[in-house]
């Protein structure tokens, strides 16, 4: 990694208010599973940084591990009444795009 302490509370605050962004209408309701996948997505930040610094885990392996936490965001989303793939594709992008550049500089890969 780059050296870069990655203060993950701020990364979740960062990720939830993107969310609750293009969930404005449906927040009430998916809010407490929302943030609750998005504290899993977190965790598994956390885990892949953690890894990375000790070398046990590639780049491939970590894009994969997001990519299965990406797909199972999605389908919680979908099973909510009025929320569809569009919906739930914006909101998962806007919540990692809205860390990608301070969490990819700081793990030194280009994972989210």
């Amino acid at each position: 990694m780059s050296g870069k302490k990655i203060n993950f509370q701020e990364l979740l605050n960062t990720m939830l208010s993107a969310s609750k962004e293009v969930l404005k209408k449906e927040w009430k309701n998916v809010g407490p599973v929302a943030e609750l996948q998005i504290k899993n997505i977190i965790h598994n930040l956390e885990q892949i940084a953690i890894l990375k610094l000790s070398g046990k885990i590639s780049e491939e392996q970590a894009k994969l591990h997001l990519t299965l936490q990406r797909e199972s965001f999605k389908t919680i989303l979908l099973s909510f009444e009025g929320i569809g793939i569009i919906i739930a594709e914006k909101t998962i992008n806007a919540a990692l795009n809205a860390v990608k550049n301070s969490f990819n500089k700081a793990i030194g890969w280009r994972l989210l």
